[in-house]
């Protein structure tokens, strides 16, 4: 006969009575979410499939999308790289400290009283990265590792070739590639490093919370790409673009593929877009849209913008309200449970309660821009542009996306609204710090000119400009 040892039954029964009410804990949700700004450089509204293109293929991002929320009136907060990049690393509308056009070159660079999303995910614990194109300073004051990054691997001027070896490779120049300071060489092409940079910055801090800004200078010009993807888009009538975006999107797969190999992809929160409207001059489409990068009509600053974050938002949707790119610096910090940002009052708003539905209103009624000249706001489906010492335009988006009716008389209530509104943000700006060129001030005003009298433009380059007025 079995003798039984009720004392040892009595302590396993406790232990598995313990271990059996004691709720296993849920890493995942009880730590901070990863977060990664993936930002493209001079990328069209219509040139990605889950835009509705069927141009361009764009198989990882349409993949990502199915996950996310597509954001179908999304906007920048300036038409041209730098000042948008300035509002987009702050949360702030640029203009209100100077940063208003291109910086040019050598010691000028955003202001250093600002705090950037660098600098408060850091001091969150976040440990925090920017891959590929600054474009916000060249000099030690203005370097991302100053500005809250612990590590950056890129370059600091506006665009440079996508391969390692020509005159921008020379140690001290602003387009070389650098890691943290440092003068470094790379093989093959630029946009598949900077994918490649970013998924080992994932690996080693996989234990860590992250905040990367995978910041693509593709498809800015020069129109380089690898051989192998232009001879699959050799037919393409757009094929250099083609060529470039498929890079792209291939990067942000790997990306992606990493992060679900780690066990990171449900807890990050994505956000992808680009800096501004496609260029005139790299083969992109803003199709429906009226305008390309530079100017202020919808094409130069509504741009394709994708947030995913599998834990917590639902995916496959279209989001249809009008959202700023403001609102990634104030969304990253609800995200992360941070509630101070020990800087400067913000200007966009936490876009996860309207996400959720928790918030049925629009994250904004109204939205501003201005480079000198040339200025715009938004007010729900009402657009005014202004062009200094030429006049104004009120369109209604809703009937006329393509913005080619003027309502401006027959609508003098809305029009007045809008003006004195405009009038009023603009009181409480800042001065540039520093000019456009003058001879893009001129391209830009006649293509302004042009597009408010629903005409194509006579030149859209200082370079056609000196053509046009030689004839």
């Amino acid at each position: 006969m079995i003798k039984i040892n009720y004392k040892i039954l009595i302590v396993l029964a406790i232990v598995f009575w313990t271990v059996a009410c004691t709720p296993l804990k849920k890493e995942v949700k009880q730590i901070k979410p990863n977060i990664i700004l993936i930002l493209a450089d001079d990328a069209g509204y219509a040139d990605f499939g889950f835009m509705g293109s069927d141009e361009i293929p764009t198989p990882h991002l349409d993949n990502l999308a199915k996950d996310g929320i597509i954001f179908t009136d999304a906007h920048v907060s300036a038409t041209v790289c730098s000042p948008s990049r300035a509002g987009l690393l702050t949360g702030r509308y640029q203009q209100q400290f100077g940063h208003e056009c291109n910086i040019p070159p050598h010691n000028l660079g955003m202001d250093i009283t600002e705090v950037t999303i660098g600098d408060v995910m850091k001091s969150a614990g976040y440990k925090t990265a920017v891959f590929g194109k600054w474009h916000l300073g060249e000099s030690a004051p203005f370097h991302p590792n100053k500005r809250g990054f612990d590590e950056f691997w890129g370059f600091l001027e506006g665009h440079r070739s996508y391969f390692y070896g020509s005159d921008n490779d020379i140690p001290g120049n602003p387009h070389e590639i650098q890691h943290n300071g440092k003068h470094v060489k790379f093989d093959g092409y630029l946009t598949d490093e900077l994918g490649n940079r970013t998924i080992e910055f994932i690996t080693k801090n996989r234990k860590n919370p992250f905040f990367i800004f995978l910041s693509f200078n593709a498809v800015h010009t020069p129109m380089q790409a690898r051989k192998d993807v232009l001879d699959k888009f050799k037919d393409h009538p757009r094929k250099e673009l083609a060529a470039m975006t498929w890079s792209m999107d291939e990067a942000v797969g790997k990306v992606v593929a990493r992060l679900k190999a780690e066990g990171l992809y449900k807890n990050t929160l994505i956000f992808f877009l680009s800096d501004n409207g496609g260029a005139a001059n790299n083969q992109s489409s803003c199709l429906p849209l009226k305008g390309w990068k530079g100017n202020k009509f919808e094409g130069g600053h509504r741009v394709p913008y994708l947030v995913v974050w599998p834990e917590k938002l639902e995916g496959g949707k279209r989001y249809d309200e009008l959202t700023s790119a403001l609102d990634i610096f104030a969304t990253s910090m609800a995200a992360a449970g941070i509630t101070e940002t020990s800087g400067k009052p913000l200007d966009g708003v936490n876009l996860i309660p309207h996400l959720t539905g928790d918030n049925s209103s629009a994250p904004h009624n109204q939205l501003f821009w201005r480079k000198e000249g040339m200025a715009a706001t938004r007010e729900n489906n009402w657009k005014l542009i202004r062009l200094d010492n030429y006049g104004y335009r009120l369109y209604n988006l809703e009937d006329d996306l393509g913005e080619t009716l003027d309502h401006s008389i027959e609508n003098k209530e809305q029009f007045n609204k809008m003006v004195q509104s405009l009038e009023h943000w603009e009181s409480n700006l800042t001065e540039p710090w520093w000019r456009e060129a003058k001879d893009w001030n001129q391209v830009t005003f006649e293509i302004h000119k042009a597009l408010m009298e629903n005409r194509e433009p006579n030149y859209k380059s200082p370079e056609e400009m000196k053509s046009y007025l030689n004839q």
